[in-house]
């Protein structure tokens, strides 16, 4: 059986916890759990590093083009995003990973690279408080969830801003490998937020 194939997509200016967030949820699952069946890489348009909105230098293990065949793509935010929502190639790219990939899911505002493709049509979304009236904009016609953590709306999941996406990964790997496997995964990687203020 063919394993499965998560890609999470870096970019210049992708706001580093958008990614880095899930990117220890869905590591730890797959390398503490393979008999799941379920692998995960970084992925940018170059195949190579990128400079975070903070200058962190994530690197990438593939191309967009070099990369497996995807069973879901992961689209974080940050202000890289914004050259993205007028990129007539990378929304095209968007566009027909839709077509190509059977789950999307975006962090923080990745959500409004997917609205800017036209993918969010009539859908329930969600995205970073303060970009809820952008993303409106971009498409009238999507039900903004402005109190959600993240919107699972069937082969496509949004998640508001940076730490939701940690979120969202955890409840991917619930969908994907069941709820207990995501207990087992939170509890390894500690995550109980009990903010101090």
């Amino acid at each position: 059986m063919r394993r499965r194939h998560i890609g999470l997509l870096v970019f210049d200016g992708v706001e580093e916890l958008d990614a880095i967030g899930p990117w220890e949820v869905l590591s730890s699952w797959t390398r503490e759990h393979p008999e799941d069946g379920w692998d995960v890489f970084c992925m940018s348009v170059h195949g190579g590093p990128v400079v975070g909105a903070k200058a962190l230098v994530p690197g990438a293990h593939h191309s967009t083009e070099t990369a497996p065949q995807l069973d879901v793509l992961i689209h974080p935010g940050g202000p890289g995003t914004r050259p993205m929502l007028d990129d007539p190639e990378h929304l095209e790219w968007v566009r027909n990973a839709r077509r190509d990939v059977p789950l999307l899911a975006s962090v923080c505002t990745g959500s409004l690279v997917y609205a800017a493709a036209g993918l969010l049509t009539g859908r329930r979304a969600t995205t970073h408080w303060a970009s809820l009236n952008h993303l409106a904009e971009l498409d009238p016609t999507v039900i903004t969830d402005v109190r959600s953590r993240f919107v699972d709306d069937g082969d496509l999941i949004t998640s508001a801003g940076v730490s939701a996406g940690i979120d969202m990964a955890l409840h991917l790997v619930a969908r994907l490998a069941g709820p207990d496997r995501a207990r087992e995964v939170r509890r390894d990687i500690q995550y109980d937020p009990m903010p101090p203020i």
